[in-house]
């Protein structure tokens, strides 16, 4: 149910405005399957927020420019969402970080408190660093390069993101380890 909810929500805010956002939000969802062997009971958890990690991009969410942080609101505020899931999409990708940047820390922080379940926020920024804006598979670090390339050496995407990219390639380092630790 969880997930057919988190599917439904993702696809009415963000299908029609922003397709391209769509098909990379998808493919992150097919990452979350495919890492589903080593998260056990939140599998669905992680399904469900690698859905919805991006809503706070669509248009009519977009408050405070921070998609992070709209899209928390919007599960928590209209949707009464699970606080673990709306605590997974908030700080999705190290988005504390970006959020110094924006000057949102404090607001982030106080208001979506980083899950400690250490597995859970690797496994999302796997699926999310794997997936290309286009959908396509690929590595962490050409994500992080495409991501500076898009928004520039000098914006706060792109020094957020080098900041970021150490914790980044972390995650994936360690999901990817305890995929491979699983037995075949």
């Amino acid at each position: 149910m969880l997930v057919e909810w988190a599917t439904q929500i993702a696809a009415a805010e963000l299908s029609s405005p922003l397709p391209r956002r769509w098909t990379h939000v998808q493919e992150v969802a097919e990452r979350a399957i495919e890492v589903r062997s080593v998260l056990g009971e939140d599998a669905d958890l992680v399904l469900a927020s690698a859905t919805l990690h991006d809503v706070g991009y669509a248009p009519r969410l977009a408050v405070t420019g921070f998609h992070p942080l709209d899209g928390a609101r919007f599960l928590r505020d209209e949707h009464g969402a699970d606080e673990r899931l709306v605590r997974l999409v908030a700080n999705h990708s190290f988005a504390l970080l970006e959020a110094e940047e924006r000057g949102l820390h404090e607001e982030l922080a106080t208001e979506f408190p980083l899950l400690e379940q250490p597995l859970l926020v690797d496994a999302l920024v796997y699926c999310d660093m794997t997936t290309t804006p286009d959908g396509d598979r690929t590595t962490a670090q050409d994500r992080v390069a495409e991501i500076v390339s898009r928004y520039g050496d000098d914006s706060v995407v792109g020094r957020f993101i080098r900041r970021a990219a150490p914790e980044i390639f972390a995650s994936v380092e360690r999901v990817e380890a305890a995929l491979a630790a699983q037995p075949r």
